[in-house]
């Protein structure tokens, strides 16, 4: 308890993790408790447990007969398919251990804040998805000549900006095609629970959240790009709303830490004793692997290496840990950042996007030694 009385709470604007603009929309907050984080302790699980995985639901998440559910295969196809679920799981099936992150995770921490779902940190997760791979089935309807994309339609319907609309997004044909992409019916060994898509989702490793369509009910090929809201508008990488800007795809090399010690109740600063301290985290690119990561203690200042581990699969995230010597009481801001074997490097300051895309700042923790 004397610890407690001891700390001061921190002020807006600190670092302490309350910075960003002050208010706070009611819209925003019948967002954030919709949809949620992964507790960033859960980063100490390989496969994260499917209710710590992060979620996200553009619209309602739609209630689903099986018995009457079916998946639609059709388009530019020369055999068209109606499957149900066990139709499906009859087919060669693959499990893969797959990271996927949210394209707007980190957007309330940009200034100024864009307005939509307030993600800090925290909106990812790995699990271990079985399904058949696209391929064998888009091989079995035929491909016709001039097939550009893939288009995938979930059950969700709502409207997004102006337009009534069934969640749709669309691959690029090699991306369609590739081994690894699934029509994934399982999540960590389990059927998949409603949040996550219940009874049939797409997996895109590698990709952001936003092309990992949930509730499938069809598949079409199609010979033009796919102009609808949610690829031509809503995850774009653009300096105003009005902008093109470039599509969102592959994830941003980015890692995050386990906050260290205990926390604050109210602003979740971590409390760590004058001992050694155990830094842990995971890593993870949607490009390359992690060759890299380094630590902060100094806020910046000056970095170390940390251990990182050997990926478990090609598409899931790295455990890294470095041994921090805490022997200075007071306040510290903790940072890592992330490398890949493509050379991008996880950038010190927030990238800025008008829809909050992208930001894959060095994370920071702000801890007091005591």
């Amino acid at each position: 308890m004397a610890i407690q009385r001891e700390l001061p709470i921190p002020a807006v604007g600190d670092g302490s993790g309350l910075d960003g603009d002050a208010k706070l929309y009611p819209e925003e907050l019948q967002l954030a408790f919709r949809n949620k984080a992964i507790p960033l302790e859960g980063l100490r699980y390989d496969v994260t447990p499917s209710g710590m995985h992060y979620t996200l639901v553009h619209y309602d998440v739609p209630h689903v007969e099986l018995a009457a559910w079916r998946l639609h295969v059709g388009g530019r196809v020369r055999r068209p398919l109606v499957l149900g679920l066990d139709e499906l799981q009859r087919r060669p099936t693959r499990t893969l251990r797959v990271t996927l992150e949210c394209a707007g995770d980190g957007r309330a921490l940009l200034h100024p804040r864009p307005i939509s779902q307030p993600w800090l940190t925290g909106a990812v997760g790995t699990a271990e998805w079985t399904g058949t791979p696209l391929r064998s089935l888009l091989g079995e309807a035929g491909l016709d000549d001039g097939v550009v994309e893939i288009l995938f339609t979930g059950l969700d319907r709502g409207v997004e900006g102006g337009v009534e609309q069934d969640y749709q997004r669309s691959l690029p044909l090699a991306v369609a095609l590739d081994d690894d992409t699934l029509l994934a019916w399982a999540m960590n060994g389990a059927p998949l629970e409603p949040q996550h898509g219940y009874p049939l989702r797409l997996v895109v490793p590698g990709w952001y959240g936003m092309a990992h369509v949930k509730w499938l009910r069809a598949v079409e090929a199609i010979a033009l790009p796919f102009g609808g809201y949610q690829q031509a508008l809503a995850y774009r990488y653009s300096e105003s709303r009005e902008g093109p800007g470039e599509p969102v795809t592959l994830m941003r090399v980015r890692s995050l830490m386990i906050p260290p010690g205990i926390p604050d109740f109210l602003t979740r600063t971590r409390i760590v004793h004058c001992a050694p301290v155990d830094l842990r985290g995971r890593a993870w690119s949607g490009r390359a692997r992690i060759t890299r990561v380094e630590v902060s203690v100094d806020g910046g200042a000056s970095w170390a290496d940390a251990a990182v581990g050997e990926p478990p699969s090609p598409h899931a995230w790295q455990p890294w840990r470095h041994v921090w010597q805490a022997t200075s009481p007071g306040w510290h801001d903790l940072l890592c950042r992330a490398t890949d074997a493509a050379g991008d490097v996880q950038p010190a300051e927030q990238w800025w996007t008008a829809r909050g895309m992208g930001n894959n700042a060095a994370h920071r923790v702000r801890v007091i030694v005591v």
